[in-house]
């Protein structure tokens, strides 16, 4: 008896050191790699957005941040993503997670930035503290873009307009 109990216990001895010596590879995709795979496919491929020219290929979804077609500033290939969306007169900070890509209705984060220019870059540096800081750049460079267009909006809509005549 105490010779079978040796062996049963050899055996789960070297039964534990196989299992822990190679473990059993995770089946989850991490989101890097999906979103690797996903612009493969809109790179080579076809992408509805895209817009090619002699010199460059540009962008026409919404919520791109640059306007050009490439790997960082495109809202479909990046899990995480940040633009700026003017709305009304209004400027908001759109947000995109992992965290919410199961919901196509709330992929979308928006945040009311203040009118107040300095506040707004304020804003924009708490609200993706963590975040690369490529997206905060382009985010803060489409924020001044964005400004000047809206203050020039306003002032041409309070300059008299000239009436043309026949």
């Amino acid at each position: 008896v105490s010779l079978r109990a040796g062996v049963d216990a050899t055996s789960r001895s070297s039964a534990r050191s196989t299992s822990s010596a190679s473990p059993a590879p995770p089946h989850r995709c991490s989101a890097m790699q999906s979103d690797d795979v996903v612009w493969t496919i809109i790179n080579q491929r076809f992408c509805s957005f895209k817009a090619k020219t002699r010199t460059q290929t540009f962008c026409r979804n919404q919520y791109n941040v640059t306007g050009l077609c490439n790997r960082t500033s495109c809202p479909l290939a990046n899990s995480q993503y940040a633009t700026i969306e003017e709305k009304e007169g209004r400027l908001y900070l759109c947000m995109k997670t992992v965290e919410r890509a199961h919901l196509p209705n709330q992929l979308w984060e928006r945040v009311l930035l203040p009118k107040n220019y300095a506040q707004a870059l304020a804003m924009i540096d708490s609200q993706l503290e963590y975040w690369p800081e490529i997206v905060k750049h382009k985010c803060k460079q489409r924020l001044t873009k964005m400004t000047q267009y809206l203050i020039r909006k306003r002032r041409l809509r309070l300059k008299p307009q000239p009436t043309l005549e026949r």
